[in-house]
């Protein structure tokens, strides 16, 4: 599946606020060695280098698009193209940070263990994931999915990502290697101009699979169907605005 880096950020104060959020809970003074996993177009790797400065901060992600643009942004930060569920860093990290990107990854749990086991001692694991997969958002993705001539490229089931694991199996898996696990859930609300930006807003991540899925031919029809359904599932305020109710999880990792 590729990805757009100008959809992506057509949302891009949104999308750095958790961003944002997570690092202030990040209890590092000082790091030499940051890695951002998964960086996209750079706006959380900005972040990074705002707090530890220039020299200390690496970028990676599996696309190539999103990379080009993290490139013309930070010219000066090293970024690399890699696939994340078999990247090892070269040397202990003292922070690898993940914002919105290991919900994609299958058992992305092991992967977080694994990943604990490359950091220095009193280095931090520090990521943040969309929980929001009975929202409306991605439950309606799934009814239009079943609803129009494309519905034969669905009937296999779910194509969405899997739900993330509970908040106790974090715990439970982490602390065995982390002297201190951190978790929390914030649900943003996010004021949109209307339901057509909802649609604009998942198209840039969620709502991806399903228009691949539906093919090119079906996808104007697959997203008319689909606004629809937004529009009757997510009122507007007096304003004409829309709002948008986003859970993400928090997960904070130091390791012993």
């Amino acid at each position: 599946m590729a990805w757009s880096a100008t959809q992506y950020l057509k949302f891009e104060e949104e999308r750095t606020r958790p961003a944002r959020d997570l690092l202030v809970r990040v209890p590092l003074g000082a790091a030499a060695r940051v890695y951002d996993l998964g960086c996209g177009p750079g706006n959380s790797t900005e972040l990074l280098i705002e707090r530890f400065g220039l020299r200390a901060v690496a970028g990676l992600d599996s696309d190539a698009d999103m990379l080009e643009k993290a490139r013309k942004r930070l010219p000066e930060t090293p970024f690399v193209q890699a696939d994340l569920s078999t990247w090892k860093p070269e040397a202990p990290a003292d922070l690898l940070y993940a914002n919105a990107v290991l919900q994609w990854l299958p058992d992305h749990l092991s992967l977080m263990e694994r990943l604990i086991d490359h950091l220095a001692p009193g280095g931090v694991l520090a990521v943040q994931m969309p929980d929001n997969l009975d929202e409306p958002t991605h439950l309606l993705m799934e009814e239009t999915g079943a609803a129009g001539p494309w519905a034969r490229a669905f009937a296999g089931g779910r194509i969405m990502r899997a739900p993330l694991p509970s908040p106790a199996a974090y715990l439970e898996r982490l602390s065995r290697k982390a002297s201190r696990v951190d978790i929390w859930h914030t649900i943003y609300y996010h004021p949109m101009e209307n339901a057509e930006a909802i649609v604009e807003w998942v198209k840039g991540t969620g709502l991806r699979p399903y228009l691949d899925a539906a093919g090119e031919d079906h996808a104007p029809a697959f997203l008319s169907d689909y606004t629809a359904r937004i529009a009757r599932a997510y009122p507007p305020m007096a304003d004409g605005r829309v709002p948008l109710r986003f859970p993400r999880l928090f997960v904070v990792a130091v390791k012993r």
